[in-house]
């Protein structure tokens, strides 16, 4: 589980708020049912050799298969005729019943051997299909812009990689085999049948539209419970996830009837939605196998009257009496198998949802750029997350090299969303960003955030070790690096601490360290990827006085000969910074040193004011 991060003018809220996107609603019907199902079954594409020999393997089974009833029927022939007395004597071929028996044990066995073989490859095929679609919606889901991530609810995104394709691939599997088989045995049991017999065939063959009615009533009315069932699935993820992440929250103001209350409700939904599904798909197999016996029963009575009439003999009448079976039999499994491929498909539209979502604008060509001097230039930049609220509109300003540039302002002034347009993971609405005078829409994102350094306030951690968490910033980065960095960042002082040193195992939330040292780990990481241009958005929120004043001494050599970007609240973090912007509702209202600033008695000084005088006035 991952904990849902909130930055103060991320585009989380508004975009949550207004849910342009709703994701984990139930759907009450798809009108692309079947398109979704062609286009799953289209991932197979490249595998379109194997599944050649597959389906000849199945053709090859299936007729002797279908071969084996008119065998046997002939050995019933032979024993039959054999049986009847001529002149008090039997005369039963045994020579020839012996040869015919082994024959039809051959066809069943050879049936056999090649539907295990074709069962073993359709294996291969699904879960190699199933490889490629996880590698292509996680390659997916890293090509989506960071508005698109924001919009959804999590729980439900990590349902649609994980619940959804696992549902998709055990839908194939247990499936397709089945279907192919069906199908074709549908098809061969036919033709044998008309062969023996027209009449029965003809019988036979009425039972087949009250069947495919039959079963598309059903599925009709199954298939909407599906899609339910699934986009219920990932609302309750999204809801545990939120709830275990924030145990603590819950706990702490009591919530957690609350909690209970909105998981029952979400629970009941599912349960309601998921009953349903497997309800009425259920119901496709008995109401198959109704028709199918009420096939037997009229084939049994017409084919024992033209054996008593003599038109047909026993063996033909047995053995179509089994191709009765046989043919009933697939329309039932094909009926069983309805739910499963149902539940696949429905998932598949869940997963194609995110593979079709609009991508990241198409990265330019390569530019090289040999050296980044780090000059950052914002020209008439307008930028809105919703359309009907814009927030920043006409900014200009110039961070020249080696220059600190800190911004402050009130919350939702902006600050975050600056350089957040920086690191490209949105697009602007008017205006252009450049570095070294390249404006940076035409540069190619791998190579921007190559030259960046970002150091947020709330803090992530990967689960490994301290020593891999560091060298994230630079995985080439040698073990003196590392701790060269470390030093650098007051990391060093801590992790001597610790029985494993910097093999201590960390996991995503960080839990053998507190938050002031998850915070010195992220600085660290910071200091090995040694950027041009660095980015500290409240990095040092989270530690105590003294530590601060010990990372700012870091900062002092961390920013040397950078460009450096330093979101603060706490005005005494910034006020070495060679420039301070002020933002008010995405404008800059005032720029200036610390001390020109406060001389001009304007917004900075009043915020200055209203932390220190005013935290003063408190305390007296």
């Amino acid at each position: 589980m991952t904990e849902k991060k909130k930055p103060q003018t991320m585009p989380g809220s508004e975009l949550r708020n207004s849910r342009m996107h709703v994701v984990g609603m139930p759907v009450e019907k798809s009108e692309n049912f079947g398109l979704t199902a062609r286009r799953l079954m289209g991932l197979m594409a490249g595998e379109k050799i194997l599944v050649s020999i597959i389906m000849l393997l199945a053709v090859v089974s299936v007729a002797l298969v279908v071969s084996g009833p008119r065998v046997l029927g002939h050995a019933t022939d032979i024993l039959f005729n054999g049986l009847t007395k001529r002149n008090g004597e039997t005369k039963v071929n045994f020579s020839a019943l012996h040869r015919t028996l082994f024959f039809a044990m051959g066809v069943y066995v050879m049936s056999f051997v090649l539907a295990y073989a074709q069962t073993f490859m359709l294996a291969g095929v699904v879960q190699r299909t199933m490889f490629t679609l996880r590698a292509d919606i996680e390659a997916k889901i890293h090509r989506l812009p960071l508005r698109y991530i924001d919009a959804q609810s999590r729980g439900d995104l990590l349902s649609r990689v994980t619940n959804d394709i696992d549902n998709i691939s055990q839908s194939l599997q247990q499936s397709l085999s089945q279907l192919i088989t069906s199908m074709l045995t549908i098809i061969g049991v036919l033709i044998m049948m008309i062969w023996v017999s027209w009449l029965l065939a003809l019988i036979a063959i009425v039972t087949v539209p009250l069947s495919i009615l039959s079963m598309k009533q059903i599925a009709n009315r199954s298939k909407k419970r599906f899609i339910a069932q699934w986009s219920h699935t990932g609302a309750l993820n999204g809801l545990i996830e939120e709830t275990f992440t924030g145990h603590a929250i819950v706990k702490t103001f009591g919530r957690q009837k609350d909690v209970e209350e909105r998981f029952a409700v979400t629970n009941e939904k599912l349960y309601e939605a998921g009953f349903g599904a497997q309800f009425m798909s259920g119901s496709i197999q008995p109401a198959m196998m109704f028709v199918g016996n009420l096939n037997y029963v009229l084939i049994a009575v017409v084919g024992g009257l033209r054996v008593a009439s003599g038109t047909m003999g026993l063996g033909d009448v047995q053995a179509f009496i089994q191709y009765s079976r046989q043919f009933t039999q697939p329309l039932t499994q094909t009926a069983s198998m309805m739910n499963v491929l149902q539940s696949g498909v429905a998932s598949a539209e869940r997963v194609f949802e995110v593979l079709d979502a609009d991508e990241e604008s198409v990265e330019p060509a390569e530019i090289s750029m040999s050296e980044v001097v780090g000059r950052v230039a914002f020209e008439n930049v307008k930028f809105s997350y919703l359309p009907e609220r814009p927030l920043i509109e006409d900014l200009s300003l110039i961070a020249e090299p080696g220059t600190t540039v800190a911004i402050v302002g009130p919350t939702g002034a902006g600050k975050t969303t600056l350089v957040n347009l920086i690191m490209r993971f949105y697009e602007l609405d008017g205006g252009r960003i450049t570095l070294d005078g390249q404006d940076i829409s035409l540069m190619p994102r791998s190579e921007l955030r190559r030259n960046i350094g970002m150091v947020l306030q709330d803090t992530w951690l990967f689960g490994g070790t301290i020593r891999e968490n560091i060298a994230y910033g630079n995985p080439a980065a040698t073990e003196e690096q590392i701790r060269a960095a470390a030093k650098a960042a007051y990391v060093d002082r801590f992790v001597h601490s610790l029985p494993l040193g910097y093999d201590t195992i960390l996991d995503n939330e960080g839990g053998a360290v507190s938050a002031g040292e998850k915070q010195l780990l992220t600085i660290a990481r910071a200091f090995l990827a040694d950027p041009t241009i660095l980015i500290l958005d409240e990095a040092t929120s989270s530690v105590d006085t003294r530590t601060e004043v010990l990372i700012q001494k870091a900062m002092v050599a961390l920013r040397s000969q950078r460009t450096c970007f330093v979101i603060a609240h706490r005005l005494s973090t910034i006020r070495d910074a060679n420039i301070i912007l002020v933002m008010e509702a995405g404008r800059i209202v005032e720029q200036g040193s610390h001390e020109q600033l406060l001389a001009a008695q304007g917004a900075y000084y009043r915020l200055y004011q209203s932390q220190f005088t005013g935290a003063a006035t408190d305390l007296a």
